[in-house]
Formats: structure tokens, sequence, C-alpha cells
């Protein structure tokens, strides 16, 4: 953007610093504001987020806020990248301090347990009628803030305000797109996450890559079915939120998704595998509200009732893969 405008990242973690570093690269100064103080402390001594993001300085324009007020008051952006089961604290936090005319930026992925419902959901039943956008697509962190080019899309139900986050972070390395589709973007970022544990389930066990193109295959499909009666667009799982998405966190060593599944299918306990992960692996909450929300629309996802066995111990990952290898034949395209 040619005018500088105030920014607040809320969240420290490795996609709130990589955002903060970008935006930062392209001459703004965001403000970085975290719950873990020891966190913000480390950031600010180190200039380097040791914890989520190794080995990246902190661009010296972006600034460390050790108070909600001083990140958020007075902000034209506030870009919420925190877990997504926080993410109802997060905004009523925002809530306090955010003025009218501000653009909400949410860049978690996934489904709020127990509510089943989605950040602009909870973001529609806290802060109405505030501008509000999402951001999402095929982006790890790790090679955002190593300035490999990537791609992703700001969605809106307002197209002014997908444009401005569009314009907002658009530079030679960050090209975004819009949509309309704020469901199907969301959904599309939440669930891949479930697929990419089942991908990484499926390495582990020592299959190949014909097993792996079948689950992501099959996954996108069982994506797009509950998508499109959760009120998306079909045709937005087929673009950067959705199979774009789910080929990088399926395939990739910086999907914490994708490496918490390869070591369940190499025998690790599920709770285990969270912990060696050491980050919240959100696929794993995830699967037990996608499972909720097929069961409550009465939609079939197989896949997705398989890996929610599988990662919460109810059953071995081998014998699921058979049973869905094995189930009553079908027609591909209904």
């Amino acid at each position: 953007m040619e005018q500088e405008v105030k920014i607040a990242v809320i969240g420290a973690g490795s996609w709130g610093t990589a955002l903060a570093n970008l935006l930062a690269g392209a001459g703004q100064s965001p403000c970085l504001w975290d719950v873990d103080k020891e966190l913000l402390a480390a950031l600010s001594r180190d200039r380097e987020n040791k914890r989520y993001l190794p080995g990246r300085k902190l661009n010296e324009r972006a600034c460390i806020a050790y108070t909600q007020e001083e990140c958020i008051f007075g902000a034209d952006y506030v870009i919420t990248a925190v877990p997504t089961q926080h993410y109802r604290a997060a905004i009523s936090g925002v809530r306090t301090y955010v003025h009218d005319e501000a653009v909400i930026i949410n860049v978690a992925k996934g489904i709020e347990l127990g509510t089943l419902k989605t950040m602009s959901e909870i973001f529609e039943e806290i802060l109405p009628p505030r501008r509000f956008a999402v951001l999402s697509g095929p982006s790890h962190a790790e090679e955002v803030a190593e300035g490999m080019p990537t791609t992703v899309t700001a969605a809106s139900k307002d197209p002014e305000t997908a444009k401005a986050v569009q314009d907002l972070f658009m530079c030679e390395r960050f090209r975004v797109y819009t949509l309309d589709d704020v469901t199907g973007v969301e959904l599309g970022g939440a669930l891949k996450n479930v697929i990419a544990l089942g991908s990484g389930i499926s390495d582990g066990l020592g299959y190949g890559d014909n097993t792996k193109a079948a689950l992501m295959t099959r996954g996108i499909t069982e994506m797009a079915r509950l998508g499109v009666l959760m009120g998306a667009k079909r045709e937005t799982f087929f673009g950067l939120s959705g199979i774009g998405d789910l080929i990088v966190t399926c395939t990739s060593i910086h999907s914490r998704n994708y490496r918490c599944g390869k070591m369940i299918g190499e025998g690790v306990p599920p709770k285990e595998a969270i912990a060696r992960i050491g980050m919240i692996v959100e696929g794993i909450p995830t699967a037990e509200a996608a499972r909720d929300l097929a069961r409550k629309l009465d939609v079939e996802i197989p896949i997705t009732e398989a890996i929610c066995r599988v990662v919460s111990g109810e059953a071995a990952a081998s014998a699921e893969l058979t049973a869905l290898m094995t189930r009553e034949k079908k027609r591909e395209i209904l």
C-alpha cells in the first residue's frame, strides 16, 4: 500500500510473526501482541521468534506491544492469528478497543468445538456489523518468512473489504486474489487439516503415493460435500483455499498436521504425537467438529470419520484404512 496504516497483529505464533514481517518488509509498521508475556519479552530482546519461527529476524519496522490496548487502539486493520479454539476470547478482546471502521482479518483455520461455528460466525455474533475478511491459502509461515512466492485468497462478503485486504498484503512475493465466499474459504482452510492428518497417517503406515493421492482426491470431495450444505460454493474448494491448501498441507514437512499424522501412523500414541509437535495441531479438534457437523447435516464424510476415530485413539489406523477400502461400491461422480 502507498499510505502507511496502523496494523495490529493479535497472536505472535509462526503465522502472526510471518505476516508481521511480510507487512514490515512492504513498508508498514505492524504491531504484534500475544497473551504470552514471556514470548513477547523474548521477541523484544532477540528480535527473533525462536520458539515458533526460528532463524528469521523480526523486521525492524515491526513493533512489540505489551497490552492489547496499545496494539489495537486506533488500528485500521486487526489481524487475528490465534488458535481456533481461542478465537472467541481473542475477538472479544478486540471488541474492547477496535474502532468502527477497522477491518478485522482472520487467518485462523478451524471450527469451534461445541458450537460448531466458523470464525466468521463467531465474529458476527460478537462484533457486528464491522468489516471482516478471511485470508487463507497454501502458505506455510516458514516459506512466507523466507520470501518464497506465495498465493492466497482474501474473502469477504463486502467486495470493497476484500479489495482492501488484497491491497494491504499484495507484493512481489505474496499474491492475493479475492472472493466473496467466506464460508467456502474458511471451510477449505479448516477441513484440509483433517485430510493432512490422514495423509501423514498413510505415510506413517508405509503406504505410497497412490494411497495419498486417493486420500487427497476423495478428501476434497468430502470437504466440498459438507461445505455446500453449509452454504459454500462448490468451486471454492477447487481453488487456492481448497485444493491448493490441501496439497501443501498434505505433502510438506512444514505441516504440523501431516507430521503429527505420520507419527500416529508409525505407532506413536496420538497424545504423545501432539506433545512432540509442540504446537497446536488444528486438524485434531477440527476432525471432531467436522464429524459432528456432518452428523447434524446428515452427510457422509467417511474419511474424516475414520481419521477422527484414529486420532482420538478409538481405532487402529490400519483397520480404518481397510474399512475405507472395502466400503460398498459407488460411482465416483454423482
